[in-house]
Formats: structure tokens, C-alpha cells, sequence
């Protein structure tokens, strides 16, 4: 039960870095619709990145809520959200 709350918390964290992200990146430009898309790419990337830093970071006990999972979601949240604010500036 403690990994399922664990991709909870990186699903959350994966989200609030893209909130981040939204608010150091500023595109004037940018319309409403863009934020449900951000926090919805933030916390795919959280979960993916989570994933990613236990499989990676954690050998001898591969748990959720481990120091690989939570930095692997904070790094991939912060990643995926900047190159989309940053990428869409070609598309506005």
C-alpha cells in the first residue's frame, strides 16, 4: 500500500514542479488551456521520473517513497515542464 501512496507523491510533486516552471518561465502569450496541460504533462513526467529514480537509485530495497523516486520525479517534473514552456514559444 505505501507504493501506491508513494506514486501519489510523485504524481503530486511532478505537478507542483510544473506550476514552478509556469511561474519562473513567463509567456505572456500563452492562453488558459495551457496550464491544465502543463500540470497534466508534470505529473506523467513525476511518475515516469519516480519510476525512473527508484529503478535506478534504489538496489536493495526498491520503495516508492525513497530519496531516487522523489528526487527522479522533481528532476523529470522540472525537465518535461521547461522544454514544453520553452518549446511552445515557436508554436505561439
Amino acid at each position: 500500500m505505501i507504493n501506491f501512496v508513494g506514486v501519489a507523491v510523485w504524481i503530486v510533486i511532478g505537478v507542483m514542479a510544473a506550476m514552478i516552471i509556469r511561474a519562473v518561465v513567463k509567456r505572456p502569450e500563452a492562453t488558459p488551456g495551457h496550464t491544465t496541460v502543463l500540470a497534466i504533462l508534470g505529473g506523467f513526467a513525476g511518475a515516469i521520473g519516480g519510476m525512473l529514480g527508484v529503478g535506478i537509485f534504489e538496489f536493495t530495497e526498491p520503495l516508492a517513497l525513497s530519496a531516487g523516486g522523489i528526487g527522479g520525479a522533481l528532476f523529470l517534473g522540472l525537465f518535461f515542464s521547461w522544454i514544453y514552456r520553452w518549446g511552445i514559444r515557436g508554436l505561439i
